[in-house]
């Protein structure tokens, strides 16, 4: 069973979002990734945010139809991708992995807790490409558009459509592999021993 029909009350689905303000929006979503990291996503529950924020089950149905898309939103007001504009091909991919260290460091168990959820309900698969992957890859497609028009690296390169590969993958695999978060001197280090020869940089 998806985790959407965990605890969905019935007839919610055709109600009209109801108002509320940014603040209090925000306050719902930082409960729910402070549960998240706290409980994992199994445990986390529409009714178990409903009691910390001390509002109805309901309204949270009202504004997000499922947990998944929840969390999705959640991730979303948290998640501020930079935008990263050195000049240089080698100094964004500096750049972009000192950020996603960042994101590491702060967040290694709530990411570790969705990406195992994520294998087992594919509508949060689908919702976290859409909040924290698809966001990410396509910053970087723009890093490499840039390079491209400067003449850095030609657009039909090999090494390219893996640059997201290599630079998402590492920061999942460091935690799994070695224990410890990929952090920004460890992605820092990646890139320029990995990421620059494989692309023909210095």
């Amino acid at each position: 069973m998806t985790s959407q029909a965990a605890d969905r009350p019935e007839q919610v689905g055709t109600s009209r979002r109801s108002k509320i303000t940014p603040e209090r929006e925000q306050e719902f979503f930082d409960a729910v990734l402070e549960q998240l990291r706290e409980c994992g996503y199994d445990a986390l529950t529409m009714e178990g945010i409903a009691a910390s924020t001390r509002c109805s089950k309901s309204t949270l149905y009202r504004q997000w139809k499922t947990k998944p898309q929840f969390v999705a939103a959640a991730l979303r007001s948290h998640r501020r991708t930079r935008c990263v504009d050195t000049g240089s091909l080698a100094g964004d991919l500096r750049e972009a992995a000192r950020a996603l260290g960042d994101l590491s460091g702060r967040d290694t168990k709530l990411l570790h807790a969705l990406a195992h959820a994520a294998t087992q309900d594919p509508e949060l698969q689908c919702a976290l490409r859409e909040a924290v992957v698809e966001p990410e890859i396509a910053a970087l497609k723009e890093i490499v558009r840039r390079a491209v028009e400067r003449g850095e690296v030609p657009a039909d390169h090999p090494a390219l459509p893996y640059l997201p590969a290599q630079m998402l993958g590492v920061l999942r695999l460091r935690p799994v592999l070695e224990g410890r978060p990929a952090d920004p001197d460890y992605l820092v280090r990646f890139v320029e021993a990995a990421v620059l020869p494989a692309l023909g940089l210095t």
